[in-house]
């Protein structure tokens, strides 16, 4: 297999699996909204369903430049729930190409990714987080992480069953793959990377931050490996964060739980619009920007 074959078949699998849990993921929280009993922030709420849209992009120097299928839920569990996929390519910006490893030699890049944000009604429902990517210029690798919020002050402790369950998860998806990932490593990155430095606080309560898992062209052990463990932490999240919503979505709130969620979220869209490589990633190479900021809260509050 030449070197360009292995670059074809590395960019199928990655495409292939992102889109696939997209669909899971779809097909997960669709049931959860059907499940719930309420109560609901408004009597009467019908179970929400994804409402999908292709987007095309193209690249700054003005060829096609990949695009994306954005899906977004608005239900009586969910206030707003959305999970993109992304397969971009073309080259890099100039005054970015140095920014990102391999591309100051080649500004060609390609990219494909999937995101998850999920922001539910019920206070008492924690926000969560996941994205995965795989990312290839002269060098190759995966990145992404997964991390839970809660929004109640009284929630947001390590002690809470949420948080411990969130955890084991994650260090259950990095156990079956010790050679390529470290827990206690992506834990910590996770701790450092979600905070908002300028409040001095961090964003949730954890869960797990990866970056640059080197799969240098040529070694597909290398691809296999940390593949297996992106697709390991993608799973875990779509397995665990279901139970958590199931336990909580029904318990009771109130106004006072709910302006407190709503100025946690303010503090959520300010890591999100200040911090996040995701984010600066997708504006600085023209991706879609209403997918790239559907991450930010239906609504929020700075008091």
């Amino acid at each position: 297999m030449t070197k360009a074959d292995a670059s074809d078949r590395r960019k199928y699998e990655t495409r292939a699996w992102f889109e696939r849990l997209q669909d899971e993921v779809i097909a997960a929280f669709e049931l959860l909204e059907g499940e719930a009993e309420g109560p609901f922030a408004e009597p009467g709420m019908g179970p929400g369903r994804f409402v999908t849209k292709p987007w095309a992009r193209t690249d700054h120097a003005g060829g096609d430049g990949g695009g994306g299928r954005m899906a977004i839920l608005t239900g009586r569990v969910f206030e707003k729930l959305a999970v993109h996929t992304s397969t971009v390519f073309g080259t890099f910006p100039p005054e970015f190409a140095a920014q990102i490893p391999g591309a100051g030699i080649d500004p060609a890049f390609w990219a494909s990714g999937v995101s998850l944000i999920a922001h539910p009604w019920n206070p008492n429902v924690p926000i969560v987080h996941m994205n995965t990517r795989f990312v290839e210029t002269t060098k190759a690798w995966f990145g992404g992480g997964a991390d839970l919020t809660p929004v109640l002050d009284r929630r947001r402790v390590q002690t809470d069953p949420d948080t411990r369950e969130f955890h084991a998860a994650m260090k259950a998806a990095c156990d079956s793959h010790r050679k390529v990932a470290d827990h206690a490593k992506f834990k910590n990155w996770c701790d450092e990377y979600f905070y908002l430095k300028h409040r001095n606080e961090p964003r949730g309560t954890g869960g797990i931050f990866y970056d640059y898992l080197d799969c240098p062209r040529g070694d597909e052990t290398a691809f296999a490996e940390n593949f297996a463990f992106a697709r390991a932490a993608g799973a875990g999240v779509l397995a665990v964060y279901p139970e958590l919503v199931r336990r909580n979505f029904a318990l009771s709130w109130t106004k006072a739980d709910r302006e407190e969620q709503l100025v946690r979220r303010g503090r959520y869209a300010e890591f999100n619009l200040i911090y996040d490589r995701g984010t600066i990633f997708g504006l600085q190479t023209a991706g879609n920007v209403e997918a790239i900021l559907s991450s930010l809260p239906p609504l929020a509050r700075w008091p």
